[in-house]
């Protein structure tokens, strides 16, 4: 039953983040260029701080709730390169962790006044990427074996 709970919240999470991310990089960021700078740097100002409550809980009950899936999968991970399920889990924790970097590296841009819109969209778009790499991956550990 654990096991079940644990798996809901990541999926989840997991629908949450990737919808903030999709719903930001291929339609807020579009949308928002079609209205003047003063209304465009209020909407930015306003959704980043609202983002950044919500997805502060939505990434660490992610990354809490994979955490803790790693960890029942712990057997797998001691030699990771002996089965598929492995390999490709441990290139989906990769990716995760690619991603847990591009979002720290967004508060070191961020606090140090380097953010541009031109990186941000930049991150995004990578996190995307990833994101949308993960899960192909989550679905091809349990179906493709070499």
């Amino acid at each position: 039953m654990l096991y079940l709970l644990l798996k809901f919240a990541h999926l989840t999470a997991a629908a949450f983040f990737i919808g903030g991310v999709f719903f930001e990089v291929m339609i807020l960021s579009r949308a928002a260029r079609s209205l003047a700078a003063g209304p465009r740097e209020q909407l930015s100002r306003a959704l980043g701080q609202r983002a950044r409550r919500v997805m502060h809980w939505v990434i660490l009950v992610l990354f809490g709730a994979g955490l803790a899936l790693a960890w029942h999968y712990r057997a797998v991970l001691r030699d990771p390169f002996s089965s598929s399920f492995g390999s490709l889990l441990v290139l989906k924790i990769c990716l995760a962790l690619s991603i847990l970097g591009h979002f720290l590296f967004i508060v070191v841009l961020m606090r140090s006044g380097s953010m541009t819109p031109a990186r941000s969209r930049l991150i995004h778009l990578s996190v995307l990427v990833q994101m949308l790499g993960i899960l192909f991956l989550a679905k091809a550990m349990f179906l493709i074996n070499w």
